[in-house]
C-alpha cells in the first residue's frame, strides 16, 4: 500500500498486525491510495475519498512550501447517493505566513481559469463544505487533468489531481457503480437498483460492569504474569526503563472475567499495551485481545499510534466489551501525512460500529 502513514509508521507498529480482528475480517473494506489522492471505504460500503495539493518538485530547499489544502470526497453506498465535498485548508503555517492571513478566509474555488464561488472558511477549524454545484464541477475536473485551486488574491492554494482518477474507479467499483448514470469515472446505462445497498452500521452494547481497577496479591500477580506467557512475538518491550518487569494493570469486566494489560512494545514515538480477558480466578486462561492498545476506559480499549513524529496523521483502532468478548468496534486513520492539520486531516475509517451502553435506548 503505497501510503505514507504506512510508511512513516515506527516498528513498534509491525506488532498490529497481530491485534485480534474479532469478527472484522470478514467485513468489507478498501485503502486504497495512488499519487496524491487515496480512499478508505467502511464495513458500511461508505466510502472516502482525499486529494492534497501539489507538493514540491525538485530537491531546491529555497523553493517555498505550498499551501496546503486537502479535499474529502464521502458517498454512502445506495442508488442515488450525492456525492458530498469538504475542503480543508492547512493550519501549519510559519509565523510570517500566519501574520499575512486574515482572520476569515474567502478563497475563490477556479477550476482551469473559471471561477465556482467563494467560500467563507470559519476560522475556528478552516474547513468548509462544498456546495453540491462545486462538488459536481471538482468531479468533473478531477476527471481529466485540471487546474483545480482556491485562491483570495495574494494567496493559492492548489489541488492535485494526480491519482484521482484511479482512487475514485475504485469508488464506483467498491460501491458497484460502475456502468450506472451515478458513476463519477464510468458511466452507462445500467439501472441504479443494481447498485449495492448500503450495509447497516454493527451496534455494540457494552455490558453494564463495574471497570475499577482490580489490586491483586504480589503472589497472585506473578501467577498471572506467568501465565500471560508473553513472547517476543506477542511484545518486544515488557520492561521498564530500569529492566524491571512492567507493570500489570487488571480491571474488572463482567461474567467473572477480568482485564489484564501490560506494556508490550516501544518505538520512536509510540508505544503500545497488551489487553488480555482472563478469569477472575485461577487458571486465568488468558485471551489476547491486542498488543497495539492505548488506554481502556468504560468497557473500550482504544489504540492510537503517530504516523510519524510530527503528529499530523494518526491511526486508530476500539475494542469494545458486550458482555462475553471484545468486538471492534473502530479502525481506520486521519490520512496522508501531509502536515495539513495536526492530529491529521479528516478521519478515514474502514471499520464503524455504533457503541451503547446497556438500557440506552437506539437513535431514532
Amino acid at each position: 500500500m503505497n501510503r505514507t502513514i504506512a510508511t512513516c509508521l515506527g516498528a513498534g507498529l509491525l506488532l498490529l498486525a497481530g491485534a485480534s480482528r474479532a469478527g472484522a475480517a470478514d467485513l468489507p473494506k478498501l485503502q486504497f491510495s495512488h499519487g496524491d489522492w487515496e480512499i478508505a471505504c467502511d464495513n458500511t460500503r461508505t466510502c472516502r475519498a482525499a486529494g492534497y495539493y501539489i507538493g514540491r518538485t525538485g530537491d531546491d530547499d529555497s523553493e517555498p512550501e505550498p499551501l496546503a489544502v486537502s479535499v474529502l470526497l464521502t458517498r454512502k453506498a445506495g442508488p442515488n447517493a450525492p456525492v458530498q465535498g469538504e475542503v480543508q485548508f492547512g493550519t501549519y503555517l510559519d509565523d510570517e505566513t500566519a501574520k499575512s492571513l486574515p482572520k476569515t478566509l474567502a478563497p475563490t474555488m477556479k477550476i482551469n481559469g473559471k471561477a465556482y464561488g467563494k467560500l467563507m472558511v470559519p476560522e475556528e477549524d478552516w474547513t468548509v463544505d462544498l456546495s453540491p454545484a462545486q462538488t459536481a464541477a471538482l468531479l468533473g475536473a478531477l476527471a481529466r487533468v485540471s487546474k483545480i485551486e482556491w485562491t483570495d488574491g495574494p494567496r493559492t492554494w492548489r489541488l492535485s489531481d494526480a491519482g484521482a482518477t484511479a482512487v475514485l474507479l475504485k469508488m464506483d467499483e467498491f460501491q458497484g457503480r460502475i456502468g450506472t448514470p451515478g458513476a463519477v469515472m464510468r458511466k452507462g446505462t445500467k439501472p441504479e437498483s443494481s447498485v449495492l445497498p448500503a450495509l447497516p452500521e454493527p451496534v455494540v452494547v457494552v455490558a453494564a460492569l463495574d471497570d475499577r481497577a482490580v489490586s491483586l496479591p504480589k503472589e497472585r500477580l506473578a501467577a498471572l504474569r506467568t501465565a500471560l506467557q508473553v513472547d517476543e512475538e506477542t511484545c518486544t518491550e515488557t520492561t521498564d526503563s530500569e529492566g524491571k518487569p512492567g507493570e500489570i494493570t487488571v480491571n474488572r469486566l463482567s461474567g467473572g472475567k477480568l482485564l489484564a494489560s501490560m506494556p508490550c512494545w516501544r518505538a520512536a514515538y509510540n508505544e503500545g499495551y497488551a489487553y488480555w480477558v482472563i478469569n477472575a480466578n485461577p487458571p486465568y486462561a488468558p485471551q489476547l485481545v491486542t498488543s497495539a492498545g492505548s488506554d481502556y476506559q468504560g468497557g473500550t480499549i482504544g489504540g492510537s499510534h503517530k504516523g510519524r513524529g510530527l503528529g499530523d496523521c494518526w491511526s486508530f483502532e476500539a475494542w469494545t466489551w458486550d458482555g462475553r468478548r471484545f468486538v471492534q468496534t473502530g479502525e481506520g486513520d486521519t490520512g496522508d501525512c501531509r502536515m495539513v492539520a495536526p492530529g491529521g486531516a479528516w478521519s478515514l475509517p474502514v471499520l464503524v460500529a455504533t457503541v451503547r451502553t446497556a438500557g440506552e435506548k437506539a437513535q431514532p
